[in-house]
């Protein structure tokens, strides 16, 4: 970190409550930030985060164990609200002692806060990330007692919310960031966007494309190929059919699974019309579809027909290259914008 001083000054918030050389978190990516990415990002002096996505509590704690075996460096696990086994992932974590829980998804449920904070980690407990996609929702988790907030635009890949990077920094940085710390995702792809947004008052960022194929990735060949191939209008935001069905929108590249994911809305929406389900199971229907969906894509590599998540930085994604190439690249560019 001494060679880039100016950063490391502007992120020292960050790094201090991370307990990492930069505030550059990886993203949870469901099949692609297991064991190998985030440890290689850790060791690399990044922050990685494992996706727990739909895993249960057993697969969960052989994660944790085994990434721990890759690095002694801090790393994170990131939890889906609605995943009907919350509370025993969060025990998961506290019986391993993970340091930081990131919790994604909604609005996290009733005394989720409160367990990570009590059992896991240190003695004054885990610290809990939430993210926000509004400034009113970023001021009721912190009353909630979120310890950090991640805002995330709409050009990320994944589950995305309505409003641009851009906007949701100007609207919530100025507001909160004197006296609380939020890091900004979405879209973010070189060093010269982490630095203006450093400038603003975040306490450091998020990335999740642009470690997507990254060396250490286990994504398949063929995922890498369509990622170096895309450019940043390909990675579209998925069609909404039923408005009582309220998904989350996805970003991914255009293909056959795409034109998939509206097939199955309109069978669960249907479900719905004849009372064969309720409404949470149906968002678990849909969650479900889509972890099937990204396997296919990720670990299968079929890319016509699985979900390609991807966020309009796709474009700046040209090559595979180790993770710390890929940090020290974004540190020396975010260096070279704030020396000027």
């Amino acid at each position: 970190m001494e060679t880039y001083p100016k950063t490391a000054a502007a992120m020292k918030r960050g790094t201090d409550f991370l307990g990492c050389e930069t505030a550059i978190l990886c993203g949870a990516m469901s099949w692609v930030s297991e064991r190998n990415l985030v440890a290689a990002i850790s060791n690399a002096g990044g922050f990685g985060v494992i996706a727990c996505g739909a895993m249960t509590p057993e697969l969960l704690d052989r994660e944790i164990k085994a990434t721990r075996a890759l690095t002694d460096k801090p790393f994170g696990v990131n939890l889906i609200t609605m995943h009907p086994d919350l509370m025993e992932l969060i025990d998961v974590c506290a019986y391993n002692q993970v340091s930081h829980v990131v919790l994604a998804g909604g609005i996290p449920p009733k005394g989720s806060i409160e367990s990570i904070h009590d059992s896991c980690a240190h003695s004054d407990g885990a610290k809990v990330i939430c993210f926000a996609p509004t400034l009113a929702l970023a001021k009721k988790l912190l009353r909630s007692g979120a310890d950090a907030l991640v805002i995330e635009g709409m050009e990320a890949g994944g589950h995305i919310g309505p409003v641009s990077t851009s906007v949701l920094a100007q609207e919530i940085l100025p507001e909160l960031s004197a006296d609380h710390l939020i890091f900004v995702a979405g879209g973010i792809g070189r060093g010269e966007a982490i630095a203006s947004y450093l400038e603003m008052g975040a306490a450091g960022v998020q990335l999740g494309t642009r470690f997507a194929c990254a060396t250490e990735s286990i994504a398949h060949p063929d995922f890498k190929k369509a990622f170096f191939r895309a450019s940043a209008r390909e990675a579209v935001a998925s069609v909404q059919v039923d408005p009582r069905l309220p998904v989350i929108p996805v970003r991914a590249l255009k293909n056959k699974g795409t034109e998939e994911f509206t097939a199955k809305q309109r069978e669960v929406a249907a479900l719905l019309d004849e009372g064969g389900i309720d409404m949470a199971e149906a968002q678990l229907q849909i969650e479900h579809f889509w972890a099937g969906a990204l396997r296919r894509a990720v670990i299968e590599g079929d890319v016509e027909n699985g979900s390609v998540m991807a966020g309009q930085s796709v474009g700046m994604v040209t090559r595979e290259e180790p993770a710390a190439d890929i940090i020290a690249e974004l540190m020396g560019q975010c260096e070279a914008a704030l020396t000027r």
